[in-house]
């Protein structure tokens, strides 16, 4: 049991990483454990300012999750349009959305029984 969480973190620190680094914006770590019926152990949310932007994060999520966690996703959805892209691992899924509709669906409300963690980015804090 504890490899698996090991493994989880490594994709999420992965997947951040890959967000960060095509500067995703207001990026949120929602922890579902805890929750019955949950879908997932772990959504990440991020958004972008244009659909080039949430192609460009998603393209860089899946090579820097590919390189630094080994692993693939289970299954991609969204890219025809790029409005909102998602990128399930299994026990992690990813939203990549244009702003208008992250507020719009405002997931984070959804889940708003769960650990919402907002993740900044320490590399552009630190120039």
């Amino acid at each position: 049991m504890r490899k698996k969480t090991d493994g989880t973190d490594l994709l999420l620190k992965a997947i951040i990483n890959g967000i960060h680094e095509k500067k995703g914006q207001n990026v949120l770590k929602i922890d579902l454990r805890k929750l019955e019926n949950r879908i997932a152990d772990y959504f990440v949310i991020c958004h972008a300012s244009s659909t080039t932007q949430v192609s460009a994060l998603s393209d860089s999520i899946d090579d820097v999750v590919r390189k630094e966690a080994g692993q693939k996703p289970v299954h991609i959805e969204g890219l025809d349009n790029c409005l909102w892209v998602l990128i399930d691992y299994g026990d992690v899924v990813v939203h990549v959305f244009v702003e208008e509709y992250r507020n719009f669906y405002s997931l984070e409300s959804l889940w708003a029984d769960a650990v919402i963690e907002a993740v900044e980015d320490k590399k552009s804090k630190e120039k």
